[in-house]
């Protein structure tokens, strides 16, 4: 037996994020001894699980610890609570501090192409548990993973355009690999969600778990449609939202029921039971080979793509981040067909433009 070496850029001390190592758990249900996975969770609740430059950097260090850990199966990457995953980049950051400032917006993005790099390059399996909403830059974090299992109320989808971005921190990337390239124009562009049951039907996720405990017992998400008939215009329509009296009717029996994520868990570790049975250089071989197809992508626009999200800090995305963070409740985003219409005049992208379109601003007379 050698001395093993430690070959971790620096030791860390998580603040931001939860680092953890789990008993494995065999195909029988038994912890193997001397045999892990790695839980790195996102511990930001009150803010969706969104991620903080802080909490980046942990991110980073996390996944490089994980990787080189040699009693480590796989890397479990998940959240706190039951409600989001992750929404992406913390949105109060982004107003208060990044908006209007492009050159720290710049280095904030390298440190987040670091983190899905990170991600990418980790030499064991990576599944993302997503235990609620997985949506912006919580989506594209998450895609960089290699398998996904969900809770069945979860919710995926992007929201670069309607607040002030584009999806290129890997959606644009990785996207169409999983759903194909029209499917992943529409909800890059449009910014509708998908429900778990529609998210799986499509391949952009492994599996799914139910959640919700009514009476004692588990019951699949009341809020979607499961059963599998087309619609009047000859659509398959599994998966969707329901409407109308249905949709009141699942509100009523998610509203009567308790969350209970054990079903989620039992299904990642019957997941990690089979990776337990192979050969972990093989397993790893397999995994940068497959990986290779985002990261032809990836590596290709990463650079361009955070300069262009820097500069885009000085017009669209410091009103549309400003307008998320300040407006009124309801009422978030911009006023996308006045700003429309002004840039169609040859309004100049100024202060007075951005109040003009601004639900914050709306009580002021610009």
């Amino acid at each position: 037996m050698i001395k093993l070496k430690n070959h971790n850029i620096t030791d860390c001390e998580y603040k931001h994020i939860i680092f953890e190592k789990r008993p494995c758990i065999d195909q029988d249900g038994t912890p193997v001894s001397g045999l892990y996975n790695a839980w790195i969770v996102l511990n930001n609740a009150a803010q969706f699980n969104s991620y903080t430059t802080s909490a980046v950097k942990e991110i980073i260090l996390a996944f490089g610890e994980a990787s080189n850990d040699r009693s480590v199966v796989a890397v479990v990457f998940t959240a706190v609570g039951d409600k989001a995953f992750c929404t992406g980049g913390n949105t109060k950051e982004y107003a208060e501090y990044y908006a209007g400032n492009p050159q720290e917006y710049s280095q904030y993005m390298r440190l987040f192409n670091d983190m899905v790099s990170a991600i990418l390059k980790c030499e064991k399996p990576v599944i993302c548990r997503v235990n609620g909403m997985r949506i912006a830059g919580g989506q594209e974090i998450g895609m960089a993973a290699d398998f996904t299992i969900a809770s069945d109320l979860a919710r995926f989808g992007q929201a670069g355009p309607k607040h002030g971005s584009a999806a290129i921190g890997g959606a644009t990337d990785f996207l169409h690999l999983f759903v194909g390239i029209e499917r992943a124009m529409g909800s890059l562009t449009l910014c509708e969600t998908w429900t778990a049951h529609q998210a799986y039907r499509l391949g952009l996720i492994t599996d799914i778990a139910p959640v919700l405990k009514v009476d004692g017992r588990f019951v699949p998400n009341p809020l979607v449609i499961l059963d599998r008939y087309a619609d009047e215009y000859g659509r398959i329509v599994f998966g969707s939202m329901k409407t109308g009296a249905e949709l009141q009717k699942g509100k009523e029996l998610l509203s009567r029921g308790t969350i209970d994520l054990s079903m989620l868990d039992e299904t990642i570790n019957k997941l990690i039971a089979k990776l337990l049975h192979t050969f972990p250089n093989c397993t790893a071989k397999t995994l940068s080979e497959v990986r290779k197809k985002k990261l032809e992508h990836w590596d290709k626009n990463k650079e361009s793509s955070r300069e262009w999200l820097a500069l885009n800090m000085m017009t669209e995305a410091r009103a549309g981040f400003q307008a998320f963070n300040e407006g009124p409740k309801n009422e978030r985003e911009v006023d996308f067909i006045k700003l429309r219409r002004l840039l169609a005049e040859g309004a100049e992208w100024n202060d007075d433009l951005q109040r003009s379109i601004s639900p914050q601003y709306k009580t002021e007379t610009v």
